[in-house]
């Protein structure tokens, strides 16, 4: 026990390897391409006023307006897509780990239900957290509310402004604090010393 998060005692003193958590390449988030998806949506949503400009100062104030609402919905939904990647590339090493669990009779107890504490798949996010995975702006535990809510990351133009802007985070929360409490008890924490695995990415690093 530690504050109030509760490790599992793990018998031994050996460092057990996970598989690697191969982070995916983000798709569909080029920045340009996402501005102008964005600008539309500006357009067909009436974000900005529709009555024309009354002079040309007016129209430019008018268009730099048009132009950040799109390079800020765009922003958002930069990172809502690399949230979900990340969420995705989790969620699979997780399913990993959980053979790697199975196939190893030292490890095959620690997630069995019946057995109290047990780990639960929410006890590998905070393993990655406390094996402070770099992650860069993303938020792990956010990541996985995003994919748990999605199979696939929806186009831009399926959001509204109002989600990208204000709903987004507190779903993905929601999402993440719902399925970790799904089986009514505390989250039960994996000891981050008694495993390593790699994290391949833009660089490989070993934690």
């Amino acid at each position: 026990m530690l504050g109030n998060r509760k490790y599992l005692e793990i018998p031994g003193d050996r460092v057990h390897e996970l598989p690697p958590l191969l982070l995916k390449q983000t798709r569909g988030g080029e920045m340009e391409s996402v501005v102008g998806r964005a600008e539309a949506m500006v357009e067909s949503d009436w974000l900005v006023p529709a009555d024309p400009p009354e002079n040309e100062r007016a129209a430019r104030d008018l268009e730099q307006r048009k132009v950040g609402l799109a390079v800020n919905l765009a922003e958002q939904y930069v990172s809502f897509l690399k949230h979900w990647t990340w969420g995705e590339s989790i969620l699979e090493w997780i399913r990993q780990c959980e053979t790697t669990f199975e196939t190893r009779p030292s490890l095959r107890p620690l997630l069995q239900p019946d057995v109290w504490p047990h780990a639960s798949r929410a006890s590998f996010v905070l393993l990655l957290e406390d094996k402070r995975v770099p992650s860069g702006q993303v938020n792990l535990e956010n990541a996985m509310g995003y994919r748990l809510t999605f199979r696939q990351p929806p186009p831009i133009h399926f959001f509204s402004d109002k989600f990208l802007f204000f709903l987004n985070h507190s779903m993905a929360t929601t999402a993440y604090q719902t399925w970790a409490g799904a089986g009514g008890e505390q989250v039960i924490s994996l000891p981050p010393e008694r495993f390593r695995f790699f994290v391949t990415g833009p660089e490989i690093r070993e934690v």
